[in-house]
């Protein structure tokens, strides 16, 4: 019996250490991402709220995985293009990106902090590093999130025919947006 007692209390340590951690992570199951490309010729934007993300307010690290047929187009032309020949979703299903903030913000206080997160993006196979300004913005228990940076498509190995150069810029914007809650 006295066994029993010790592995019970060891249970219950570990249930409250696990608990604690736990409180450190805020996620958002619906985050925004959306990218935009601009030519001379044709704009093309997308957008997506069924990204997932996680923010840990101590130890500060982000992490965004984006299913890249949830994107939603304009046009359902321009969504078969872009999941079939261009980010060839069906054998790279996610984009992901994995990283942390940078400067120095206490995100247990409440208040808006302008922030540099520094990661590595998972895009199309190919990851590549990444450093970007955001604002961090925290009330209470939740923190709301917003960051836009650029993408060069020969970076993940995105080939764009050059019969469509001029409807597709080789650099697109990515915003990302989310709304962290415990």
């Amino acid at each position: 019996m006295n066994i029993m007692k010790r592995y019970f209390w060891m249970l219950l340590l570990a249930m409250a250490a696990g608990k604690g951690l736990a409180q450190d992570v805020r996620t958002d199951k619906a985050a925004s991402v959306s990218f935009f490309s601009s030519t001379p010729l044709e704009d093309i934007k997308a957008q997506t709220a069924q990204a997932y993300a996680t923010l840990n307010v101590k130890t500060k690290e982000v992490y965004f995985k984006v299913p890249v047929q949830s994107f939603a187009f304009k046009y359902k032309l321009m969504k078969e293009h872009f999941n079939d020949s261009y980010l060839e979703s069906s054998k790279y299903p996610n984009a992901e990106f994995k990283g942390s903030v940078v400067t120095d913000a206490d995100l247990a206080k409440d208040g808006s902090y302008a922030v540099v997160v520094k990661g590595e993006l998972l895009l199309h196979g190919i990851s590549r590093h990444y450093e970007t300004k955001g604002t961090l913005v925290v009330k209470g228990t939740e923190v709301v999130g917003d960051a836009r940076f650029q993408v060069k498509l020969v970076d993940h190995s995105i080939k764009v025919p050059s019969l469509m150069l001029e409807n597709i810029a080789e650099v697109v914007e990515v915003t990302v947006h989310a709304d962290y809650k415990p």
